[in-house]
């Protein structure tokens, strides 16, 4: 896959991991505050509060938007490293801010938009770096290994050698060499 290609498909999941994300936990929010405070703990207490919360619908768009985010998350980590897509995601604390502001009617102090703006310049800081450097390497040096035991098979069967390992024998079980593993062998039964 091509380094563009890849870069476009992590953004669009980093985009839908954020939005879906913000989104979900904005709605579960919602669906709790029309639930109500939850003040008495005692188990027929809790039940009606079970039968509340679950058939709120806000509270099931917002489970239904957290499951497209953990796909994408999942399908992002699948090749982006780990250490790229936690840090590049936390620009939804942006969102979860505004989406609080406009949804919820939340009231925002400057000092939280202050650190929003922080946590939005550092998501740029990290958004400038390759998404799967250590993924790459360790496909590169995979590759890299296989094509050299290629080579060296390749050789050997030239210079008449065979297979590399054709020359093992089989070890049965009377064999003086298979004593250390007989140690190990299950016993069959009636044996002490």
């Amino acid at each position: 896959m091509s380094a563009k290609r890849l870069r476009t498909k992590t953004y669009l999941l980093l985009a839908l991991m954020v939005l879906f994300g913000s989104l979900g936990n904005v709605l579960l929010s919602r669906g709790m505050k029309e639930t109500g405070e939850i003040l008495d703990f005692s188990p027929l207490a809790l039940a009606a509060v079970f039968g509340k919360v679950f058939t709120n619908g806000s509270i099931w768009f917002g489970i239904s938007s957290l499951l497209i985010f953990f796909v994408s998350y999942l399908l992002l980590l699948s090749w982006a490293d780990f250490s790229y897509v936690q840090p590049a995601s936390a620009v939804g604390y942006a969102l979860v801010a505004l989406l609080g502001y406009f949804m919820l009617g939340e009231f925002i102090p400057l000092t939280r938009w202050t650190g929003v703006v922080l946590i939005c310049a550092g998501v740029a800081l990290v958004g400038r770096t390759d998404p799967s450097p250590s993924g790459r390497v360790r496909r590169d040096s995979q590759r890299a290994g296989a094509r050299e035991a290629q080579a060296r098979q390749g050789e050997a069967s030239r210079n008449g050698e065979g297979p590399r390992g054709a020359e093992l024998e089989t070890l049965t079980p009377a064999s003086p060499e298979a004593a250390p593993y007989r140690a190990c062998a299950p016993r069959p039964k009636g044996r002490g």
